[in-house]
């Protein structure tokens, strides 16, 4: 079984819902093209998941160690690791690196993450028709007479900048995106979330749009379950950056 690396990049998720404990938990052990168990998965099998599911905070740490093995090789965390697997922001620089992310390795791990979503952002607004650009400016209600993939992503960097509460709300929608490409159904609270969030990126959910760019790599054993859960674990932590904004929302 996994064994927990301490980490504090990941130490937060003991403060997180079990609804979205749910959506990691169902990403590290279901398969969403076939929703069938994942091969290589322990975490069933642990002890603390059968004691406690589906109070997923309850065993929150065993989740995590679940998370860093898919970061490692599988036959060297069992036999050199002792049962350790390597830390979140190995893993999240990993996937940047694959998805050819702009980043500083040196970045608090918030931002990397950031530069992750924003990279999704981006491909995907580079597949879009001009009709869908157009749409995109008047949902996210941009002044924008022409708008160009590039004016969109800057005009969101700077909401982002300048946000917190934006900052969520942007990954709260890069998830919802996500979750539909690899087929895995979005949850109530994220469709919630959305459609409860006052903020410049408030709009319809997904953007109407399937980032063909993403699925490239899902293919692949680890990246089909480290790419998605960066992202799930990118949206709880702005979710709990900013838990007090957005419950005055």
């Amino acid at each position: 079984m996994a064994i927990y690396r301490s980490d504090t990049d990941l130490a937060f998720l003991k403060h997180c819902s079990n609804d979205d404990l749910e959506l990691l938990v169902s990403i590290l052990t279901v398969d969403p093209a076939d929703n069938r168990p994942r091969y290589t998965e322990e975490l069933t099998g642990c002890e603390m998941y059968k004691r406690h599911y589906p109070n997923h905070n309850r065993y929150w740490e065993s989740i995590a160690a679940e998370l860093q093995t898919y970061g490692a090789n599988t036959f060297v965390t069992k036999l050199f690791r002792g049962g350790k697997g390597v830390s979140y922001r190995e893993i999240l620089i990993d996937v940047c690196e694959k998805k050819k992310v702009n980043f500083n390795k040196n970045s608090s791990i918030e931002v990397i993450e950031m530069n992750l979503l924003l990279k999704i952002l981006e491909e995907s607004l580079k597949e879009m028709t001009t009709e869908q650009l157009n749409q995109v400016s008047k949902d996210m209600q941009m002044d924008l007479m022409n708008p160009t993939p590039e004016l969109i992503l800057m005009s969101i960097q700077s909401a982002i900048n300048l946000s917190g509460f934006a900052a969520y709300t942007f990954a709260t929608r890069t998830l919802a995106m996500v979750l539909r490409q690899i087929g895995m159904k979005v949850p109530f609270f994220v469709y919630t979330s959305l459609t409860t969030a006052m903020s410049i990126l408030a709009g319809p959910i997904g953007w109407g749009i399937t980032a063909s760019w993403l699925a490239s790599d899902f293919a692949s054993p680890a990246f089909r379950v480290t790419v998605p859960a960066c992202v799930i674990v990118a949206y709880m932590r702005q979710k709990y950056l900013n838990k007090e904004i957005i419950n005055k929302n």
